[in-house]
């Protein structure tokens, strides 16, 4: 039994901490430190990740983001991922400037960290039983769901109201609040709910038997070979932040060789795209392992920069226009392709990626102008091509002694 075993790039616009020296144990009640962009060029919105063991210890009280130039106290959130009850990692978000040094402080606050807000921008994601066994996710941008095995069992048992794919499928909504649970509360009652805009977006995005915007598998004897649909879900941490959950697949097989696959997923707050860092095992090796997103009827256009590690269809759905898109390591890519066939749902821009000994972790997502943000395939492209940049420059957290 051959293991692919994955460790992530790390999160993109996720801090790295230097790990040259012993790590020295943190200060009492507060620590500081600075974050310096390299970049000649502005980054929004950049998620920190601060490991735990440098922070103060909190005690009764929670810890709190202070920006020492304004005096701020930023929105925070701590991550515990294997559910102890003691986080790894304090995440938070600041704006830098081209090439900016910002710096900050880590203090412990009395009392119980505040709650969010209800209605403000945040992630956040969860299992919808009442839609069959969906699971769903979202932040203040995008929201993107995909399907679980009874929805799988209904179409083997030749029913219409299943669903039978391992692909992504997008929600295109155009505000920044939470809207899952009010889209999804209104199915009950009218089976269309979500598929009709009222002025917060709506669903036309086609899946079917595709991978969607960034559903996998691997191409061998000239076609596409995949998962059905997950089999467990396990959800990690949800928002204000970062929403992390986890979806696993039953085995199955590639001409011969058996796959089983996990899928870590998470989306930051402010992102047009989901990170997903791929686990898998193979009984033999696997001749590449392949990312795809679906040209619709074969419509659109397709371009990329495979040097920058981008990749981007753009199409018209309805009266709009929406562009998808994945980013990810250029180091794993082999090839890509802009296939176009007349089998149904098997047009895809394909990725092809290397197994290697490494997880391998990509991005993907989409672009709606009536979103208001991305108005043209240039924006789009620019965006893609932003988050390269970022991906590949990961911010440095420099401590104070």
């Amino acid at each position: 039994m051959l293991r692919y075993v994955f460790l992530p790039l790390g999160s993109l616009l996720s801090a790295v901490l230097p790990t040259a020296g012993p790590t020295p144990p943190p200060a009492a009640a507060t620590c500081s430190f600075t974050i310096t962009n390299k970049l000649a060029q502005a980054r929004p919105a950049e998620t920190i990740s601060l490991p735990a063991a440098r922070l103060p210890a909190v005690g009764t009280g929670h810890l709190e983001v202070h920006d020492q130039q304004t005096g701020a106290v930023l929105a925070s959130q701590p991550l515990d991922l294997d559910g102890d009850g003691k986080p790894e990692e304090l995440l938070f978000q600041a704006d830098f400037g081209a090439r900016a040094t910002r710096r900050f402080t880590v203090a412990v606050a009395p009392g119980a960290a505040p709650a969010t807000p209800a209605g403000s921008p945040a992630t956040f994601s969860r299992f919808v039983p009442e839609r069959i066994d969906d699971y769903a996710w979202e932040n203040d941008r995008v929201a993107f769901r995909t399907y679980g095995p009874v929805a799988q069992q209904l179409t083997e048992a030749g029913r219409k109201d299943g669903t039978l794919t391992s692909g992504m499928d997008c929600w295109l909504k155009r505000v920044p609040y939470p809207i899952i649970d009010k889209w999804y509360g209104g199915y009950p009652a009218d089976h269309r709910y979500y598929h009709v805009d009222r002025g917060e977006g709506y669903d036309p995005y086609h899946v079917g038997a595709s991978r969607g915007c960034g559903g996998t598998g691997v191409w061998d004897q000239d076609r596409l070979l995949v998962s059905k649909n997950f089999v467990r879900y396990r959800l990690l941490a949800t928002g204000p932040i970062r929403t992390v959950f986890e979806l696993t697949y039953a085995p199955w097989e590639a001409n011969g060789r058996v796959v089983t696959e996990k899928k870590r997923i998470s989306l930051d707050l402010g992102s047009q795209l989901t990170r997903y860092e791929e686990i898998l095992t193979s009984s033999a090796p696997l001749p590449n392992f392949v990312i795809g997103i679906t040209l619709h009827d074969q419509k659109g256009t397709v371009a990329a920069d495979k040097a920058a590690g981008w990749f981007r269809h753009w199409e018209t759905i309805d009266d709009a226009q929406l562009g998808t898109g994945l980013v990810l390591d250029p180091r794993r890519v082999t090839e890509y392709r802009d296939y176009r066939t007349d089998q149904t749902d098997q047009s895809h821009l394909l990725v092809f990626t290397k197994p290697e000994p490494e997880n391998l972790v990509f991005y993907a997502g989409f672009a709606w102008t009536k979103a208001g943000r991305i108005q043209t395939v240039q924006d789009w492209e620019a965006y893609l091509a932003d988050f390269a940049r970022r991906l590949a420059s990961p911010l440095p957290v420099c401590w104070a002694k």
